[in-house]
């Protein structure tokens, strides 16, 4: 690993170590509230090689990261993805604490063995519904019994499973008790996502925007929900329910916003560094990385720090998308 260098602090104080690492826009399904169902996607030559890569995340570990998540689009989908998992997994416990991924499960069951041997300890599953034609509505294409076998591939495998379900207004909020229910039965986590405004898809998003403050209201009608200390690096509120026994945390971008706290950057699968969510605030690495190396990537790191938001202009009310890019784009 390269030699430690100063650690990521940016304008307001806040301390950088987690990072969303985006190894693809690619998804093999359609979701309805994160992309149009006509994508179109990068040309996998402008992504940045497992190589590349590798040699970022050891580059950010040297810089203080002690969490890296690969995301995607759906980070499986990449060929050859296991390769990357293996070289930045060689870290944790050696300047990373955890290496963790986000994916929809479609992909997981052979590969679920390899990823607990290469260091992944944890993935969040994202998960709408359990209700097979409604998944397949939602998704536009998925099978959740597919979905479902990852899951418990992952479970056979020691992987510790968090289940994301994004709440929808009149598509799937009668479910959320019924989830709450089911990751208690299996030991899973759940945590509860407000629709974000990124990116056209076709649909109003105002339809289906549900507050999770009325969410959380209703589930404390039939659930005791005690805060948590629980916390895994990211934006979530999490509560203990006592009933199952499990957790449950609420990402409310919208209702409360989370930013102060934020600990966080994103780096697309081309190696554009993103310091909000919210934001077009970007530093472009490729060409840089491939003609600067290491004090190309330290400056552009330098760069999003003194640039870096204090918070995300999300609002769902707005007539356009807070940000033109899909959340596959930018890496969930």
């Amino acid at each position: 690993m390269s030699d430690a260098g100063p650690s990521l602090i940016d304008g307001f104080g806040r301390r950088i170590d987690y990072v969303r690492l985006s190894v693809t826009d690619r998804c093999d399904l359609r979701c309805r509230y994160c992309m149009a169902e006509q994508m179109r996607f990068l040309p996998r030559s402008e992504l940045l090689t497992l190589e590349e890569l590798a040699g970022l995340a050891d580059i950010l570990i040297a810089r203080g990261v002690r969490r890296i998540r690969l995301t995607g689009g759906e980070p499986l989908v990449r060929r050859n993805i296991l390769a990357l998992v293996e070289a930045i997994g060689r870290h944790v416990g050696s300047g990373l604490d955890e290496l963790t991924m986000t994916t929809n499960a479609t992909q997981l069951a052979p590969v679920a063995s390899r990823l607990r041997a290469s260091g992944v300890r944890r993935i969040n599953i994202s998960l709408d519904s359990l209700n097979r034609d409604r998944f397949r509505a939602i998704t536009r294409r998925g099978d959740l019994d597919q979905v479902l076998g990852g899951i418990d591939a992952a479970r056979r495998a020691g992987v510790a499973v968090k289940i994301n379900m994004v709440a929808l207004k009149s598509i799937n909020e009668d479910e959320i008790e019924t989830m709450v229910a089911w990751c208690g039965e299996r030991g899973f986590g759940l945590t509860l996502i407000e629709t974000m405004p990124l990116g056209d898809i076709e649909e109003d998003r105002t339809d289906h925007y549900l507050s999770l403050d009325m969410v959380k209201r209703r589930l404390e009608d039939r659930y005791t929900l005690i805060p948590s200390l629980h916390r895994t690096g990211g934006p979530a509120r999490y509560f203990d329910v006592a009933e199952t026994g499990g957790t449950i945390g609420f990402i409310t971008p919208l209702t409360n916003n989370f930013c102060d706290g934020c600990n966080r950057i994103r780096i697309t699968a081309t190696g554009t560094i993103f310091g909000c969510l919210g934001h077009d605030q970007r530093v472009e690495l490729r060409d840089a990385m491939r003609a600067g190396g290491r004090e190309a990537v330290d400056r552009a790191l330098d760069a999003v720090m003194a640039a870096k938001p204090r918070r995300h202009e999300f609002d769902i009310a707005r007539s356009r998308p807070a940000v033109a890019r899909h959340m596959s784009v930018t890496g969930g």
